[in-house]
């Protein structure tokens, strides 16, 4: 290993350090000069500040060197690793508008009551900016012992997130379920990493692919293991059980975030584990070819997500629950790619993760939104498009997004991913996987249409009175749906980005 100077990594760590210093400065600030201020004061301080550091971290990053493999794997950089890194700031600064939709309904701010479901608004804000400052860490390595670091650091943070709201016991429940089963899958990917290590002699991933080469019985206990760890970061079934209550009974935002930005850094690190460090124990899921390695596990797995997700979703009467197992048999969908293995595959598979994450991060946004009006349940939703018909139209894009419905980006995710896995087993091996996520695609399609059909189908409820939302709310979902028609009408203009 070359010697590292501290310059140079505080030259390549400028992104994460200019989050931390927001963060803390969001603090300061908040628990200082602005300490008996109005809630609504201080979260528009806090959003300026997290959102200029999160601009900020963008800048960098794109400055940054293009190219680097640092210290056995522990900080690595190429085209992908930044693209990747440039849409976790961006999905982080879209959180940040959001937070508008935190306010109370619009009768309180009337009243002059402008309160959030937190008065720790400096604490809620500088704990997202760490959280960025872990994905951007566990994005950027290939080093297995700063990988669990980043990864276990993102999952404290979450925690916290997820139970921050104190008045709901829905909240405190969450939090603990998804602590109580994050520790649990900590000890698998542990276990699983400590056979790694002992069975290769290294951390780093490329070193790991050349041990993994070795036939070993071992070495399918480890990845079983890793893959039982990862699968519960993915929400994938049957790692699955913490999800919906998570997504329920956190903060919206905190459940947007934890839907979209933790999903995209969670899948792109289990790729480059899978695909780089034991790309030798591969294996095979093709039908009547199948051969042991990580690729037959994770065939069960996406196959067990599609199937369990898009039938759970079906009996759900919440947005949020029906959104939560909506994820799991879209972690079915996105493991496809993680079976093929090729460029193309993964390529696709971050395409389909970017465009999921911002029509999910919009859905929720449009949830925080509504459930400032008391609006939680999809029978709540009856008429929506007569009270607020800007919402309906931002919701209608994403929920089709998620669909797979041209011309939205949500279709050629789809279309990409599926294609790559057919082309990428010898004569369209993967093809009974394939068919299976269309068909639970076609299931998925009838519980998106069911929430659509309650807004613009159904009757609203006597006396419901329009619904009025924060400006910032507004313009940020416009610019998200304007994105999602956008990535759809010319898919291009990101994967450009990503295949370079």
């Amino acid at each position: 290993m070359s010697a590292v100077s501290y310059s140079q990594l505080v030259w390549v760590t400028l992104p994460e350090i200019a989050l931390v210093i927001a963060a803390l400065v969001v603090l300061a600030c908040d628990g200082t000069v602005l300490r008996g201020a109005a809630i609504a004061q201080r979260r528009g301080v806090a959003a300026l500040i997290a959102g200029l550091g999160s601009i900020a971290g963008m800048l960098l990053v794109e400055r940054g060197p293009a190219s680097l493999h640092l210290a056995y794997g522990m900080l690595v950089m190429d085209g992908q690793t930044r693209v990747v890194q440039m849409v976790l700031l961006a999905l982080t600064v879209l959180t940040v508008l959001l937070s508008d939709a935190m306010l109370t309904p619009a009768a309180a701010r009337a009243a002059g009551e402008k309160t959030a479901f937190t008065r720790h608004i400096g604490e809620y804000f500088a704990l997202l900016l760490f959280a960025t400052v872990a994905v951007l860490f566990l994005v950027s390595t290939q080093n297995f012992l700063l990988i669990f670091i980043a990864l276990e650091f993102l999952s404290l943070v979450l925690y916290i997130l997820t139970g921050f709201d104190k008045g709901s016991r829905k909240s405190t429940e969450a939090a603990l379920k998804y602590f109580l089963f994050g520790g649990i899958s900590a000890a698998f990917l542990l276990f699983g990493i400590s056979l790694i290590y002992g069975l290769s002699g290294s951390l780093d991933l490329g070193q790991i692919a050349l041990a993994s080469m070795r036939p070993d019985p071992l070495w399918m206990i480890a990845i079983v293991m890793v893959v039982v760890g990862f699968g519960f970061k993915v929400a994938a079934a049957p790692f699955h059980l913490w999800a919906p209550d998570a997504y329920q009974g956190a903060p919206t935002i905190s459940a947007g975030f934890l839907s979209s930005s933790s999903k995209v850094a969670s899948f792109f690190i289990f790729a480059q584990v899978l695909t780089v460090g034991a790309f030798g124990a591969a294996g095979s899921g093709v039908w009547h070819g199948s051969t042991p390695g990580w690729a037959l596990v994770l065939s069960a797995v996406a196959a067990f997500s599609m199937v369990m997700g898009n039938l759970a979703a079906l009996a759900q009467t919440s947005l949020r629950r029906l959104l939560a197992y909506s994820a799991i048999g879209h972690a079915g969908y996105m493991l496809l790619g993680m079976i093929a293995h090729t460029p193309q595959s993964i390529a696709s598979l971050l395409y389909y993760v970017f465009t999921y994450a911002l029509a999910v991060l919009g859905a929720f946004g449009v949830l925080a939104a509504l459930e400032a009006q008391g609006i939680d349940r999809i029978a709540d939703a009856a008429g929506l498009s007569r009270r607020a018909p800007f919402l309906s139209g931002c919701m209608l894009v994403f929920l089709l997004s998620l669909a797979g419905i041209p011309p939205l980006a949500g279709f050629f995710g789809k279309f990409w991913l599926f294609g790559a896995a057919l082309n990428a087993a010898p004569q369209m091996g993967l093809f009974w996987l394939v068919m299976l996520a269309i068909l639970m695609s076609v299931v998925a399609l009838y519980y998106y249409l069911k929430v659509l059909k309650q807004i613009y189908v159904a009757d609203a409820a006597e006396g419901a009175g329009a619904i009025r939302s924060g400006l910032w709310t507004r313009v940020t979902l416009g610019v998200m749906a304007a994105a999602v028609v956008v990535l759809g009408c010319d898919p291009w203009l990101l994967m450009r980005w990503i295949v370079r």
